[in-house]
């Protein structure tokens, strides 16, 4: 088995620092201390380095600032944390501060060459790449589905990064009785090592039939075709045990913490 602190070094090298530099497609960063701030997409975000660098009232000073940047927008942000990030009272604060907390997902982590092969689906479902403006449309009208997301609001999302990827962003997809049941994205980590797989979709009734892991194969050829080294992916409990099984390891656990206007 790879080694969990080895490769959780890497993903704070990594990963971590390319969040406090690199803006998402479409989406606009700006520093504050050791935050980086991103605006544009859905709602805003706020990550920081393994440890902040500051405490007590210093953190509450940094907090606040975070909450006045966005009231002023009208916009509600997610705070991103880590298990083992420093200071270990932030998510305290955040608390008092007025956030709240969203589900604790996995952090797993795996080198590329160390990801199971995965059996091919049944022939009734086609595991392709989405290609064009009308399939972000059919994944939109999926995740709603499937998350309760506003479907607008998502398609809106989809086509704006879109419009500003690079080439960082392959959407995966299965299909079957025509239309899509489950849906995924690769997303490469520009000047590092990793990509992250994310967005996994897959409607109630298509569930248990390996689509989810015939998407995280399929993203696998993808990567390692573009160079990738390493896979990361925030876990749910439910797709924990298949990631493991595949090669991936736990390194840490992140949970978001939200703010918004509507809550002050």
């Amino acid at each position: 088995m790879p080694d969990a602190a080895l490769l959780l070094a890497a993903y704070d090298r990594e990963v971590r620092q390319a969040e406090l530099t690199q803006a998402e497609p479409g989406q606009q960063l700006t520093l504050d201390g050791p935050l980086a701030r991103l605006t544009g997409g859905r709602r805003g975000f706020v990550s920081g380095p393994p440890d902040l660098g500051v405490t007590g009232g210093a953190l509450d000073e940094l907090i606040a600032r975070q909450r006045a940047f966005f009231a002023a927008r009208g916009e509600e942000f997610e705070w991103k944390t880590r298990s083992h990030d420093r200071p270990a009272e932030l998510p305290e604060r955040l608390l008092a501060a007025g956030f709240a907390p969203e589900e604790t997902e996995t952090v797993l982590v795996a080198p590329l060459d160390a990801v199971a092969a995965s059996a091919p689906p049944s022939t009734d479902v086609v595991v392709r790449e989405a290609d064009g403006r009308d399939d972000l449309l059919r994944i939109a009208t999926l995740s709603a589905s499937v998350f309760g997301h506003d479907e607008a609001a998502v398609a809106a999302d989809l086509l704006a990064r879109a419009r500003a990827d690079s080439g960082t962003t392959t959407h995966v997809v299965a299909e079957a009785e025509g239309r899509f049941v489950a849906a995924s994205r690769l997303e490469l980590v520009p000047g590092t090592g990793f990509a992250g797989l994310w967005g996994g979709a897959t409607l109630p009734e298509w569930r248990g039939r390996g689509l989810y892991r015939a998407l995280v194969a399929h993203r696998v050829g993808t990567a390692r075709a573009r160079g990738v080294s390493y896979l990361q992916v925030d876990a749910l409990p439910t797709s924990r045990p298949i990631l493991e099984r595949l090669g991936f390891t736990a390194v840490t656990e992140t949970t978001p913490y939200v703010w918004s206007p509507l809550s002050r």
